[in-house]
C-alpha cells in the first residue's frame, strides 16, 4: 500500500516520535507489512521537481494513493485561502492539496492531535485559523466536512497524541494494510480503540499512591499528581503506561502529570497544566466514570488507611521508607 505523508502546521514531533519505533524500526516494520512511502518530507530522498511531479501524478490518478497521512493542523487563513501555508514550489496551499488528495485516498489518517483536532497550533487566538482534518476542537467538520468519507468508507482516523505514540501510528497503518480496521474499531472521536479503550491511569507506576490518596505537592515528588498537580490520567485515553514509550517511558513515569494530550482542546485547559482546579478543596476533574460522592467517600477512607511508607514517600523525591519484609508464619 502506498502512503503519502504531508506535514502541515506543527512541530514535526510526531515524525520524531515515529522514528523512535523499536524492534523493528519503522522502516523495516512498514516494509514487512507491505507499506511504502510514496513520499515523506523527512524520510524520503525526493525533493523539488520530483515531488511536484509525484503530487501531480497522484492528483491525476496515475499513482494509487492508499493512505494519506497528515501531520500538523491545516492553516485556513487568511480568509479561507490557506495561503498562510504554501506547499513549497507548487504555488498552492497545503489546504488546497489536502482537499484535492483526500477524496482520492482509500484512507485518510490524522497523525497527532494537531492534525486530528487542531491541537497546540490552534491555541490562543488562532491567527492562522488552523483546524484539524475532520474536527475543529470538539466540533465535527474541520478542513474536511463532517460527512466526508474516503474510498475505504471510514472517517478520518485520528491517531491523537502530542506527540502520538510511535506504536499507535505503525499499528494503525498495519491494520489498514490488512483491511482489519473498521468503523467499530474507532471510538466516538474516530480514535483507534486499541489505544483509546484504555486510560493513561492503567499501569501508571503511581497507582499505589493514587489508591491511598497519598499525593505529591511538587513535581519532584513521588506521590500521585491528581490532587494537587493537575494529572488527569484517570480521565485521559491512551495506553501510554501499558506499553511505555521506547520500552520504559511515559509522562507520569517521568514525574509529569498527564495533560490528556489525546483529547480535543487539551491545549487550553483554562488553568495551568500542573495545577488541579478545586471547588471547596475538592478536585473538579474526578475519574470520568465515578460519581463524586462515591469518590469523596472512598478518598476519605483511603487517606485514613494510608501506610506510613506511602505518606512519607509521596512527598519525597526518592524512596525513603522501603516495604517492610513479611514476617514468616509461626
Amino acid at each position: 500500500m502506498n502512503i503519502l505523508w504531508l506535514q502541515a502546521s506543527g512541530c514535526g514531533g510526531c515524525t520524531m516520535s515515529l522514528l523512535c519505533a523499536e524492534d523493528p524500526n519503522v522502516i523495516d516494520l512498514l516494509e514487512g507489512a507491505g507499506l511504502r512511502f510514496l513520499w515523506h518530507p523527512a524520510l524520503s530522498l525526493e525533493t523539488g521537481g520530483e515531488v511536484r511531479a509525484l503530487l501531480d501524478r497522484i492528483a491525476m490518478g496515475e499513482v494509487a494513493l492508499d493512505i494519506l497521512c497528515v501531520e500538523g493542523a491545516i492553516a485556513r487563513g487568511p480568509r479561507g485561502t490557506g495561503r498562510f501555508q504554501m506547499l513549497s514550489g507548487t504555488g498552492r496551499s497545503v489546504l488546497d492539496w489536502v482537499r484535492q488528495l483526500a477524496p482520492l485516498a482509500r484512507h485518510v489518517v490524522a497523525v497527532g492531535s494537531c492534525a486530528a483536532f487542531g491541537g497546540v497550533t490552534s491555541a490562543g487566538e488562532n491567527p492562522s485559523d488552523a483546524a484539524g482534518l475532520q474536527y475543529e476542537g470538539t466540533h465535527r467538520g474541520g478542513v474536511l466536512p463532517a460527512a466526508f468519507r474516503p474510498g475505504g468508507g471510514l472517517p478520518v482516523i485520528n491517531i491523537a497524541g502530542c506527540p502520538t505514540h510511535p506504536d499507535w501510528v505503525t499499528e494503525t497503518l498495519m491494520l489498514l494494510a490488512q483491511d482489519a480496521l473498521g468503523a467499530d474499531d474507532l471510538d466516538a472521536l474516530a480514535r483507534p480503540l486499541f489505544f483509546a479503550q484504555h486510560l493513561v491511569h492503567h499501569g501508571c507506576p503511581k497507582n499505589e499512591f493514587y489508591e491511598y490518596k497519598a499525593s505529591a505537592t511538587q513535581l519532584c515528588e513521588m506521590g500521585c499528581m491528581m490532587e494537587h498537580l493537575g494529572c488527569v490520567g484517570t480521565q485521559a485515553v491512551g495506553d501510554c503506561n501499558i506499553r511505555p514509550w521506547n520500552g520504559s517511558g511515559s509522562c507520569t513515569r517521568g514525574g509529569y502529570p498527564c495533560i490528556s494530550c489525546t483529547a480535543p482542546e487539551f491545549e487550553e485547559p483554562k488553568h495551568a497544566f500542573t495545577e488541579t482546579p478545586k471547588v471547596a478543596g475538592i478536585p473538579v476533574g474526578l475519574p470520568s466514570d465515578m460519581p463524586k460522592a462515591w469518590f469523596m467517600a472512598l478518598a476519605s477512607l483511603s487517606k485514613a488507611a494510608t501506610p506510613e511508607r506511602l505518606s512519607k514517600n509521596a512527598v519525597a523525591d526518592r524512596v525513603e521508607v522501603v516495604p517492610s519484609p513479611r514476617k514468616p508464619n509461626g
